[in-house]
């Protein structure tokens, strides 16, 4: 299990290795360009039920940290579903891998 520190909170964000290999590259772009926006997700079994939004912006710090210290093979079609939902009002919104596979993409406002 990765895991997303924002800001200078003590607590991460707890995010699949997988998954937060294929968000950091949709992140990376959007500071890069020097873009504002928010991030939103699910929140995982065993936690309580919901979901939570943060905002990024290039002068919030972030700290992306990887259980395997191998990258992973990246997989097109996820990067182009985060970054789509990035370029909407409603910011990037996590998607697991089985809803790319399904077709599950769509934002929720």
């Amino acid at each position: 299990m990765g895991m997303l520190y924002y800001d200078n909170a003590d607590d991460p964000i707890m995010i699949d290795d997988l998954a937060l290999a294929h968000l950091k590259v949709v992140i990376a772009t959007k500071l890069r360009r020097n873009e504002s926006f928010t991030l939103s997700w699910r929140h995982p079994e065993g936690e309580a039920a919901g979901r939570s939004t943060i905002w990024l912006h290039p002068s919030i710090p972030l700290r992306f940290i990887f259980d395997d210290p191998i990258p992973p093979t990246l997989q097109p079609e996820w990067i182009a579903a985060m970054a789509n939902s990035a370029n909407s009002s409603g910011g990037i919104t996590l998607v697991t891998a089985d809803m790319v596979a399904d077709g599950e993409t769509t934002t929720e406002e």
